[in-house]
C-alpha cells in the first residue's frame, strides 16, 4: 500500500524507496538551468520581476509628467529610449509599465488558477452530477474566445485597469478546472486514495494533502505559460483603449499612442513592444523548462 506522509511523495519511487517531495521539486526545477535556452528564460523572467518591483523607484524621470520642450527626442545618453510626443522619458515609462503589467497578470492568473484548481479538485473527486454541473458551466466559458469576451465585458464596465483585471479573471479559470480535473481523475483510483477513504480520512483532507500536491507539476507549467498569455491579453485591451488609461504607463497603451509616429519616431513604440516580446518569451521558455522537468519526473 502506498502512503503519503509529511514530505514524502506517494507517486515517486526509485526502486523500492519512496522519493522525498523535496527531491521531486528539485528535479522539476533543475531544467531551469540545464541549458542556455532555459537559462535565458529564467533570466528574462527574473529580470521582469525585478523590474516590476523596483522600476518606478529607479526610473530616472517621471513616467507621467510631460516635458513639452523635449518631445520626440531620439535615444541618447540622457534619454536611453528617447522621449514620446509630450516629452516623457520612454525608458522611465517602460520601467514603470512593468509594475502595471505584473500586477495585472499576477492577479488574473493567480485568481484564475486558484478558482480553477478548486473547481477541478471538487469536480474530479466528487464525480456524478456535481462533476457534470461544474464541467458544463466550464464548457460554456470555454465556448467563447477569451479576448472577444474580455473586450465585451471591459466595454460594458468601462475602460480601466481594474475592469481589465476583472474581465480577464472571470474568463481565466476554465483551463485550470479542466487540467486539474483530469489529474484528479487519474489519481483518485490510486491505492493510497482508497486507503485514505477506508481509514475515514475526510474528503477535504484527501483533496488538500493527497491530491493537490500531486497536481502541482502540471499546474506550475500551465501557470508559467499563462503569465505570457495574460500579458498579451491585457496589453491588447490597453491597445484598443479598454485597459489602462493615460497618463498611467502601460506597454500596450504606449504602442497604441505611438502608432501615428512609427515611421518618423520609431523608438516611441519599439521599446514597449520589445518589453512585451521579451517578457512573453521569458514566460514561454520558463514554461517549456518546467515542462521538461515534469516530463523527466514521469520518465523515471
Amino acid at each position: 500500500m502506498i502512503v503519503q506522509h509529511g514530505d514524502v511523495d506517494v507517486n515517486a519511487f526509485d526502486g523500492d524507496a519512496v522519493i522525498p517531495m523535496r527531491s521531486r521539486r528539485f528535479r522539476l526545477l533543475a531544467p531551469l538551468w540545464a541549458n542556455p535556452i532555459n537559462i535565458l528564460g529564467t533570466v528574462l523572467v527574473l529580470g521582469v520581476l525585478v523590474e516590476a518591483l523596483i522600476g518606478r523607484a529607479v526610473a530616472p524621470y517621471s513616467p507621467i509628467l510631460p516635458d513639452y520642450g523635449s518631445s520626440f527626442g531620439a535615444p541618447s545618453l540622457q534619454h536611453f529610449f528617447g522621449t514620446d510626443e509630450v516629452g516623457r522619458d520612454v525608458f522611465s515609462r517602460v520601467l514603470a509599465g512593468s509594475s502595471t503589467a505584473m500586477e495585472v497578470i499576477l492577479v488574473v492568473v493567480g485568481i484564475g488558477a486558484s478558482v480553477g484548481t478548486l473547481i477541478g479538485l471538487i469536480s474530479g473527486y466528487a464525480g456524478g452530477w456535481i462533476d457534470e454541473l461544474l464541467m458544463r458551466v466550464t464548457d460554456i466559458f470555454l465556448a467563447f474566445p477569451v479576448l472577444v469576451l474580455a473586450i465585451a465585458i471591459a466595454a460594458i464596465l468601462g475602460p480601466s485597469l481594474s475592469h481589465t483585471m476583472l474581465a480577464l479573471t472571470v474568463l481565466w479559470w476554465p483551463w485550470y478546472a479542466r487540467l486539474i480535473r483530469g489529474q484528479v481523475l487519474a489519481l483518485r483510483e490510486r491505492e493510497y486514495i482508497e486507503a485514505a477513504k477506508a481509514t475515514g480520512v475526510p474528503p477535504f483532507r484527501i483533496l488538500w494533502r493527497h491530491l493537490l500536491p500531486n497536481t502541482t507539476g502540471p499546474l506550475l507549467v500551465q501557470i508559467s505559460l499563462d503569465l505570457g498569455y495574460a500579458l498579451l491579453a491585457a496589453s491588447s485591451l490597453s491597445f484598443i483603449g479598454l485597459g489602462v488609461q493615460q497618463p498611467e504607463p502601460d506597454w500596450g497603451l504606449m504602442i497604441n499612442d505611438a502608432q501615428p509616429y512609427l515611421r518618423s519616431d520609431w523608438w516611441v513604440g519599439a521599446f514597449p513592444g520589445l518589453a512585451i516580446v521579451l517578457a512573453v518569451l521569458g514566460f514561454n521558455l520558463l514554461g517549456d523548462a518546467l515542462g521538461e522537468g515534469q516530463g523527466s519526473r514521469h520518465a523515471r
